[in-house]
């Protein structure tokens, strides 16, 4: 069995995760403002994804620029994964392909800890994805303790590239975002994004285009 396999069901059955609704994960979001580079990509590809509408054409045109926004702006200090094989525990179906890894970590030839955040890509609906995106979150955790480097919280976000919702998991127990965050909301999503990466205040670091001088 593979990450693609799991539902949000089967995750709660197979898995054995608690899953939580109703918490708010960013109840205040420090947001980012994007650099001219992702505005005008933004703009120029978002007419594209509508027309194309499949999952390459949203994972190549508007999340990879997205994160790769996000590795800019915390000035290349993590790595960034897509396509990536993550075989973790077979006997649990914790196996396959992951559409993106984020890890905070330099080395960009091989995955290693602490995995911090795990993005779906998905064309259809952000339901569709939950599952899935539990499933690998949960093998990041297992992945991080494995390697002796077990971290508080996994993140996830399951994203049409238009649309994107985010994930927590502490444990065993998983929490749903409630919130629904557009990408016409791209300073939050920013925002978001490096909050999951890093322990430190978002105040603390600089705006993309200021890292660049």
């Amino acid at each position: 069995m593979a990450y693609s396999n799991f539902t949000l069901r089967k995750v709660k059955t197979d898995l054995h995760l608690a899953v939580e609704e109703n918490t708010s994960l960013f109840p205040e979001i420090q947001p980012i403002r994007p650099s001219d580079y992702l505005t005008f990509a933004l703009q120029e590809h978002l007419p594209l994804v509508t027309a194309i509408n499949t999952e390459k054409a949203r994972s190549e045109l508007v999340i990879m620029p997205v994160l790769i926004e996000v590795r800019r702006y915390l000035q290349h200090q993590i790595s960034l994964f897509s396509g990536t094989e993550f075989n973790v525990d077979a006997t649990r179906g914790l196996e396959g392909r992951c559409d993106f890894i984020l890890s905070r970590s330099l080395e960009q030839y091989e995955i290693t800890c602490p995995i911090l955040t795990i993005i779906e890509a998905k064309n259809e609906s952000l339901k569709s994805g939950l599952g899935q995106c539990l499933a690998t979150m949960l093998a990041a955790q297992l992945f991080n303790q494995q390697q002796g480097q077990s971290v508080e919280a996994i993140w996830g976000a399951v994203t049409m590239g238009t649309d994107w919702k985010f994930l927590k998991l502490i444990n065993q127990t998983a929490f749903i975002d409630p919130i629904d965050y557009s990408i016409k909301q791209i300073e939050q999503v920013l925002g978001i994004l490096v909050t999951t990466l890093t322990n430190e205040p978002l105040m603390n670091h600089r705006g993309t285009e200021d890292t660049e001088e």
